[in-house]
């Protein structure tokens, strides 16, 4: 599992492995609060980790959204996370040509569920030789995330993780389909479920995403249960002020809680 990530730790445990940390890279000092905090749960519970944090936010539904605090700035504040704590780094990126930028301070690459098809976008992610976490379009079967990839590996890189996040249903909701998870397993690659995104209820009239945080547990239980080989959860000591993605973020404080039931469910599955 992973054992193309040289800092992930943990890794003989048995255990899924986390991708967490809050949405967005708000500012230094939360940032490595939020770090500090979950590597001292996951160590606890031998859990291999990787912080995630996303240097901009592209995708938002209004034009007055925050975006970020720069994309360098908050590049460096990845960068610092994980040379001081010593865990692997994740993060989006948009276009193809932030891939080599962002390539320079994170362990992985992560491609937006929106942007999964591009194929510029996947061969430049690719090209870095970094990991590559391509997420699942909502408007995709998971037996379609083959051809994603196909084409980062055809790119000469066979370092890829997929990550599913909800079937669009309706306007303004997501459902999960767990029968996807062993199908894209099918394809030789590691499956994540992102337990926050498939609870997001997009499209509101508001201009901000909801979402129903409640359930997390639930789709991180049913993951676990039907095997996936990671979790990604986004958290935030304090969700309801959040700068990006507040309705959907597990608060910090419940994390641990959460992770000690999920160990418990994971050496069930496994024994």
């Amino acid at each position: 599992m992973l054992n193309y990530l040289d800092k992930l730790k943990n890794t003989d445990s048995g255990n899924f492995f986390l991708m967490a940390g809050p949405c967005a890279i708000e500012g230094e000092d939360i940032a490595m609060r939020i770090a500090e905090k979950i590597i001292t749960v996951t160590d606890k519970l031998q859990i291999p980790y990787i912080f995630k944090g996303s240097y901009r936010k592209a995708n938002r539904s209004k034009g007055s959204s925050f975006t970020g605090i720069g994309d360098e700035k908050a590049l460096r504040i990845l960068e610092r996370i994980g040379r001081e704590f010593g865990v692997p780094t994740v993060t989006d990126i948009h276009e193809s040509g932030e891939a080599a930028m962002a390539a320079a301070y994170v362990d992985v690459l992560q491609i937006p569920a929106f942007l999964c098809r591009q194929t510029d976008l996947l061969v430049a992610a690719a090209e870095t030789g970094k990991v590559v976490n391509v997420k699942k379009g909502q408007f995709l079967s998971a037996g379609s995330m083959k051809f994603a990839v196909e084409k980062v590996k055809e790119a000469g890189n066979n370092k890829v993780i997929l990550t599913d996040r909800g079937n669009t249903f309706g306007y303004q909701d997501l459902i999960v389909d767990y029968r996807g998870l062993p199908e894209m397993q099918s394809f030789g690659v590691p499956v994540v479920m992102d337990c926050t995104h498939s609870l997001q209820q997009p499209n509101q009239s508001s201009g901000v995403t909801g979402g129903k945080p409640e359930l997390i547990s639930t789709i991180a239980k049913a993951a676990i249960a039907v095997g996936a080989d990671g979790l990604f959860i986004e958290t935030h000591p304090d969700p309801a002020n959040a700068k990006s993605d507040g309705a959907n973020m597990l608060h910090l404080d419940l994390l641990e809680e959460n992770l000690v039931k999920l160990v418990r469910l994971r050496q069930a599955v496994i024994s």
